[in-house]
């Protein structure tokens, strides 16, 4: 019995002295995991039915021939943004080893939520609005899905950002038509920045063969 208690002991010492697996919040740590990796491609599939639907809705409600959601011309409209009160979109950028996958996402539920204030504020005042219903859910859809890729992130609760209040100035007609055409034009782009950091944070076949 004194033998296999001393062939133990030194056993028990390394079990009990061996660190327990840290969960890695950043970069390639998180597509690691499956579950995160199934939210991320669904929210990607989201996104790409938003960015689908966006000319659809322009073209549903903005009647000012003078605004295409593709034209130079867009940047000419930065002054009316800013005397209507349309906010910027937060800047998206790929997970890298300075930008971690929480603070991607994180960015991702705010200009989310931005455009979901926007769109609500200006639908009242649109002469077509069932366009801009189904578009708002599928923004209310994705923002279901991006708080669960959140909290594989986490090992503790997570505080969600608070949604954007927005007090927009639409004394007329022309400033209704410009919000709900700014707004579009800038969801667009914060739509595409989505797809690219959400790619960002896949983990390709070549990746999990290369894992070890």
């Amino acid at each position: 019995m004194d033998i296999l208690i001393a062939l133990l002991l030194p056993m028990a010492t390394f079990v009990r002295g061996a660190p327990l697996p840290e969960l890695r919040t950043g970069g390639a740590a998180v597509t690691e995991d499956a579950h995160f990796q199934e939210l991320a491609l669904r929210s990607a599939s989201l996104v790409q039915k938003i960015l689908i639907s966006i000319p659809d809705t322009h073209k549903s409600c903005i009647h000012t021939e003078t605004f295409q959601l593709n034209s130079t011309e867009n940047a000419k409209l930065t002054m009316m943004m800013e005397s209507i009160g349309i906010p910027s979109a937060p800047v998206l950028n790929v997970v890298s080893d300075t930008v971690t996958a929480e603070t991607s996402l994180r960015r991702m539920l705010e200009g989310l939520q931005l455009h979901r204030s926007l769109l609500s504020s200006i639908m009242p005042r649109l002469n077509g609005k069932d366009k801009v219903t189904e578009l708002l859910a599928d923004i209310r859809d994705l923002l279901i899905q991006i708080p669960k890729m959140l909290r594989t992130t986490q090992t503790e609760p997570v505080v969600l950002p608070s949604p954007a209040s927005v007090t927009l100035s639409l004394p007329g007609e022309y400033e209704v038509q410009v919000a709900a055409h700014l707004t579009l034009v800038q969801l667009q782009a914060f739509a595409r920045d989505m797809v690219r950091s959400l790619r960002s944070m896949e983990q390709s076949d070549e990746d999990e063969t290369a894992t070890p």
